[in-house]
């Protein structure tokens, strides 16, 4: 099925919502620009123009010990650290405040984007919604929906612009299998249920669009067959639904990336230890007919829109996706460092979301825009356009699925 028939069918679902905010919808256009232009021409001194979207790792605190995660998963990175200490170790909400204010006041309006960790188990996170939306920037957050059904009303006064929830099963045995707790007694699809329940009901009592609410499916060997599933399970709770082909990188790419890296930048990193994972499905001609599927489901006049990211759908793509590391499917260039800046919860700031061991400026002391384009800034920028991809990039979302 075409690529473009069952996004426009999506696109067309989602435009009356979308537009509720005409200003968060303008400022989601010139992040979607933006990265057209990007992907059509890098520029070569390193510098980024228009701040688009400000992503934030906001905590490390997490509830959570999802199989597919590199912080608290089965090789996460954080696994070996201190919870306390890394919570001590956290940028204030009231620094939040002020950093948004001299976006502001730089001419940046970007899209705020908030993830964890569990972005809902940081103090001042409604705050923080709250502050962006008043200064017209769209703010999504990326949750496992706790604590989202208590504050339901307040995401929905702010307002939040896309709630993103991860379902990853269209059952609690499935999705809970996927998730677990860091704590026996959890049940996150229960958690998941109600906050979908408590946010669609506080919209209708607004009379409000906002947030869209989105689910995010990681495919994984645990629910590669049960996506259709899943969509049927969560059909009327949603707006949308994004399923994700897992960001991840095998131990021979993994020793590749560190030599690579140690060779650009003088040192070797190691976040990307915590993304080697086993998470690919056992049969690719089943997944391939479960994803054509919900791609023809995307036609229909009622039920979520749907996003495939990447849009690989035929077996022989899926199979390359999980077994050869080095495929790129024309996803060459990385953008992403040119349009959005990557925050980590103890301030520091990184081109790279999830591989962020390049640090360009830590928010505590400095301003965003003071970091955007400082020579640490170019000069990662620069080795990325000469010297092209490394090889952790290419399981990654800032290139795939940003």
């Amino acid at each position: 099925m075409s690529m473009i028939a069952y996004q426009a069918a999506s696109i067309a679902k989602l435009a009356p919502t979308i537009f509720e905010q005409p200003r968060f919808a303008v400022e989601t256009g010139k992040l979607l620009v933006s990265r057209l232009l990007l992907d059509k021409r890098i520029p070569r001194d390193g510098i980024g123009a228009g701040i688009r979207q400000v992503s934030i790792r906001i905590t490390d605190h997490c509830n959570l010990r999802c199989h597919t995660c590199g912080q608290w998963g089965d090789n996460g990175y954080l696994l070996d650290k201190s919870l306390g200490d890394l919570v001590k170790g956290e940028v204030p909400v009231e620094r939040y405040i002020e950093l948004v204010d001299d976006l502001v006041a730089n001419g940046h309006r970007p899209g705020l984007y908030l993830w964890g960790g569990e972005p809902m188990l940081y103090r001042g996170a409604i705050d923080l919604i709250a502050k962006a939306a008043r200064n017209g920037m769209p703010t999504s957050i990326a949750t496992n929906g706790s604590r989202i059904a208590e504050n339901a009303a307040a995401l929905v006064e702010a307002p939040l612009y896309l709630a993103q929830m991860s379902i990853d099963g269209h059952n609690a045995e499935v999705h809970n299998a996927c998730r677990p707790g860091a704590g026996p007694s959890t049940n996150n699809f229960e958690t998941v249920v109600g906050a979908l329940e408590a946010l669609k009901a506080e919209r209708e009592k607004k009379g409000s669009r906002l947030p869209v609410l989105a689910g995010l499916c990681t495919i994984n060997q645990r629910n590669a067959d049960h996506l259709v599933d899943v969509y049927d399970a969560f059909a009327d709770k949603l707006d949308m639904f994004i399923f994700y082909l897992s960001w991840w990188i095998d131990e021979d790419a993994a020793t590749k990336h560190t030599e690579d890296f140690r060779r650009r930048f003088g040192f070797a990193p190691d976040r990307h230890l915590g993304w080697i994972g086993g998470w690919r499905p056992s049969d690719y001609q089943a997944l391939s007919e479960q994803l054509g599927e919900l791609a023809r489901r995307a036609l229909s006049l009622k039920g979520p829109a749907v996003f495939i990211l990447p849009h690989l759908t035929s077996p022989a793509d899926l199979e390359r996706y999980y077994t050869d590391h080095a495929a790129t499917f024309g996803f060459n260039r990385c953008s992403s460092i040119y349009r959005a800046v990557e925050i980590n919860a103890n301030g520091d700031m990184s081109p790279c979301r999830d591989y962020h061991d390049y640090v360009v400026g830590n928010v505590k002391s400095e301003t965003i825009t003071g970091i955007w384009n400082n020579d640490k800034y170019r000069d990662f920028r620069r080795s990325l356009a000469k010297d092209g991809l490394m090889p952790v990039c290419t399981r990654c979302c800032g290139l795939m699925g940003n």
